[in-house]
């Protein structure tokens, strides 16, 4: 809750390995709020987050070791603009998981050339396009390893030419296995990727199944109310 608000109510949802579930649903209907819990980012008043069987939303869990393995990635890139694209992925795990500097640099130079910008990683962010710079973001939390990624319209603040080389990248952590779950509006994207799509109203997942299922034939109202207003 938010003061008197209820934001997430009643909320179930089961996310296998190596899955990718996408949340659609208007603004307003919860996403963020779910990936921010998700993430230990905000405070439950209720219920239970189980990760790989273990509770995570206990108060005496280790904040840091758990988000060490959930890495998020919102709508702004947040990185440090004083900060070489490569400080900024070596932060993390030299200063807040205290690993050797040399090899934390040998991952962080690994995971920016997976993600396409091994020529970059001494540029600073503002020499980077929008889309290169989400894709530092994206680098900076797949440096820990993390069993689950949990992405935030990442494409929402970019220019649509840069959204493509964005997507791409996440199809290809798709193919490789990730255990994701986004937030997005891009429904094409969403029907191509995704193994299950959740449309979230009011705080409740009020309809999930496979895309082609929920896309093509809704079963609430309200969930063809909103997909008649895309185009798909």
């Amino acid at each position: 809750m938010f003061g008197a608000q209820v934001v997430l109510d009643d909320l179930d949802l089961d996310v296998e390995q190596g899955e990718c579930v996408v949340l659609i649903g208007g603004s307003g209907s919860g996403k963020s709020t779910l990936l921010r819990c998700l993430n230990l980012l905000e405070t439950l008043d209720d219920g239970r987050i189980l990760l790989d069987g273990e509770d995570i939303s206990d108060p005496r869990v280790d904040v840091d070791a758990v988000r060490a393995r959930v890495g998020i990635v919102f709508q702004a890139f947040n990185l440090f603009p004083h900060l070489s694209v490569l400080e900024n992925v070596v932060l993390a795990p030299v200063r807040v998981h205290k690993r050797p500097r040399a090899a934390a640099e040998q991952q962080a130079r690994e995971m920016l050339a997976r993600v396409g910008l091994a020529d970059k990683a001494d540029a600073r962010p503002d020499a980077l396009s929008g889309g290169q710079q989400q894709r530092a973001a994206i680098a900076r939390a797949l440096v820990n390893a993390p069993a689950l990624m949990l992405l935030d319209e990442v494409t929402s603040a970019l220019d649509p030419e840069l959204v493509h080389e964005v997507l791409t990248l996440l199809r290809d952590l798709r193919r490789d296995g990730m255990t994701m779950v986004l937030a997005t509006h891009e429904m094409g994207f969403a029907r191509s990727v995704a193994d299950k799509v959740c449309f979230l109203h009011d705080g409740r997942v009020l309809e999930q199944g496979p895309p082609a299922q929920l896309f093509d034939h809704p079963r609430e109202p309200r969930t063809q109310e909103f997909l008649s207003r895309l185009q798909l």
